[in-house]
């Protein structure tokens, strides 16, 4: 059947149509650029030829084998920028409407003359036959060059929107900008304009740099295309600007450049950010129709997240399924911040450890504890969590993270419904304070299958899970006096002695303060029916045995001397049975070699998660 093109597509698009959504045929495609991978078109109407930029979220298309050279495709967003004196057809949207297809028509190059009367010029880097013999043509290489160097000198003139209404004449630059998505935004355009949701907004920043002293803040947008982009203010905007950013509220925002993202420093999936400045506007919008959602997640499972690079920004969702007291943190900056560990667990299977710093210990952290003491186990969506590989991965809060409890989405309402079935008696895998590369499969071995079968006397150490009870806990060095300090996002934790002046003092910081921390290092017997042997328990795993914190302890034995209360701690972490996950090596004292076994969680026994644990072993060796 014949298939037809839309007519005189190209030199309307030239003209300045976006909206007609032409049919167009591909007869080149072409890898260009060095850092940024690029891919350039030339387009067809049948009759007259214009090159093209593929956006960087399409070339997937071209990668799968969905658009190829012959190929028709229909342009459903396009702009037309000019670039080193030359129109550029940017194509942000398509569809395929024929895979492969023979040449169609006879076009040549679309030159700016045709639209006046004077006949196209052949193209010579683009025949029927032989569209690639004919490349090296000099005046093809030459256009080859320029679109490689892609750096936009001249904006595209603005054409009004259909609606726009001619009272007289006007200056270009007091016509209305068109509002565009933010998935179209290049630096290639002219005047634009966004409509979107402040969906994150950062704290003010000071900087010093050779310039100068600065400040700068940044803030994230959504549009109802699900599009989403930074926003960054310095200097005199910040001061234009802060103050009316509204978290959640809708904006027409327009007049800013456009820059490449820095990816240290930002997380959305877009390659552009938006630079506001002086001239910059940003008018309030009414959200009369909701089209742009409150905020918008990419949730990974947890068990997904024990291979995820260190670093990287990520959206997770979970249950709640404990929460520490708030701590304060000295950093090593002399400032004083709170930090507060929960835990969260799925449908995957696995829990992991969730810090949170600063304000959100007292505000979403407060709520969240209380809702945990009361028998409530929240759902909490966090968007942006930072991910931490040191001792198995965790999830740390930062600038730009958001908290929401219990919210109003399909999956947290399926998480709940899984929690409340079934899901709490469920046990799961903590991916959190394993060292990396330790099994993520669980092996249960005995107490006297420890030595018998040599574990820890490798180069890597053994991971092991075994259900065993405490017998004897050491109570006259529990715990040591820690350096509270921050050193990058980790505590410093090396012990700290007094100083004439009452003072704390820690030689690794060489800094004093008023304040340590107390972390725990119990040295206690386990035992299970086949034996028992010594492990050394440090702060997280202590605090889950003994049940309160190690400057708790402290002070009840040191402090008001409470023997009495004291005892009757220990003894109630005797004879309890726990599933400990444990880390064996082999290390040097001395002289002397010996295996130090480290607990490295210790989660108590459910019972009913065992026996089906049992039953499943049963099942395994049991003679069809």
């Amino acid at each position: 059947m014949p298939i037809n093109l839309t007519p005189n597509a190209i030199p309307a698009i030239n003209a300045g149509d976006v909206n007609s959504k032409p049919v167009v045929q591909v007869l080149d495609i072409k890898l260009i650029g060095n850092n940024q991978e690029r891919y350039r078109f030339m387009l067809s109407d049948g009759v007259s030829t214009q090159h093209a930029m593929l956006a960087t979220q399409l070339n997937d298309r071209v990668k799968s084998g969905r658009v190829l050279k012959g190929s028709v495709i229909q342009l459903i967003e396009y702009i037309c920028s000019t670039v080193q004196n030359r129109k550029i057809i940017v194509v942000l949207n398509m569809e395929t409407i024929i895979s492969e297809c023979e040449v169609i028509g006879n076009p040549k190059v679309f030159t700016e003359s045709d639209s006046v009367g004077q006949k196209p010029v052949p193209d010579n880097s683009f025949g029927r036959t032989t569209m690639a013999a004919n490349d090296n043509n000099m005046s093809a290489r030459n256009a080859g060059n320029n679109m490689q160097s892609f750096r936009p000198t001249v904006q595209p003139p603005y054409q009004p929107p259909p609606n726009y209404k001619a009272h007289g004449s006007i200056m270009k630059n007091e016509a209305p900008a068109r509002i565009i998505p933010i998935a179209a935004l290049n630096p290639y355009q002219g005047r634009w304009a966004i409509k979107a949701r402040v969906t994150a907004k950062g704290e003010i920043r000071r900087y010093n740099n050779a310039r100068g002293d600065g400040k700068v803040f940044s803030f994230d947008l959504l549009d109802s295309d699900g599009g989403e982009i930074r926003a960054t203010c310095f200097n005199a905007v910040v001061d234009r600007f802060h103050d009316i950013i509204e978290v959640g509220k809708v904006y027409l925002i327009s007049k800013g450049s456009l820059k490449p993202t820095q990816k240290n420093f930002n997380h959305l999936k877009n390659e552009w950010e938006i630079f506001l400045e002086a001239t910059s506007t940003i008018d309030l919008c009414p959200d009369e129709d909701g089209s742009i959602p409150q905020q918008q997640f990419s949730f990974r499972p947890i068990s997904e997240i024990e291979v995820a690079e260190n670093n990287s920004i990520i959206d997770i969702i979970g249950v709640v399924i404990s929460v520490n007291p708030s701590v304060p943190i000295l950093r090593k900056n002399g400032m004083e911040t709170q930090r507060r560990i929960l835990n969260l667990k799925d449908q995957s299977g696995r829990s992991v450890e969730l810090t949170l710093w600063g304000d959100f210990c007292n505000r979403e952290g407060q709520n969240l504890q209380e809702l945990v003491d009361c028998g409530l186990f929240p759902i909490l969506a966090v968007k942006a969590g930072k991910v931490n590989d040191f001792s198995g991965k965790s999830i740390g809060t930062i600038s730009s993270t958001q908290l929401f409890i219990n919210p109003d989405s399909p999956e947290a309402q399926s998480l709940r419904v899984w929690f409340d079935q079934r899901g709490k008696n469920i046990a799961s895998q903590s991916i959190s304070r394993d060292m990396p590369g330790g099994p993520k499969n669980e092996i249960r071995k005995t107490v006297s299958q420890i030595k018998d079968e040599g574990l820890g006397r490798s180069d890597k150490p053994d991971w092991v899970t075994v259900k065993a009870s405490i017998s004897f806990i050491k109570t006259d060095t529990f715990c040591y006096t820690a350096c509270p300090l921050m050193i990058g996002d980790r505590q410093c934790n090396k012990k700290v002695t007094r100083s004439g002046n009452s003072r704390w003092q820690c030689d690794r910081c060489n800094q004093e303060f008023e304040e340590c921390d107390y972390r725990y290092l119990l040295q206690a017997q386990v035992q299970d029916h086949t034996g028992l042997t010594w492990v050394t328990s440090f702060q997280e795993s202590g605090e889950e045995i003994v049940g309160c914190s190690a400057k708790e302890l402290y002070f009840l034995k040191y402090e008001e001397q409470d023997d009495v209360r004291f005892a009757e701690i220990i003894r109630g972490s005797l004879f309890r049975e726990y599933l400990f996950r444990l880390k064996i090596k082999e290390e040097m004292y001395g002289d002397e070699q010996r295996v130090k076994i480290t607990v490295v969680k210790a989660d108590k026994v459910n019972y009913s998660a065992e026996s089906r644990h049992l039953l499943d072993l049963i099942l395994r060796v049991r003679p069809h």
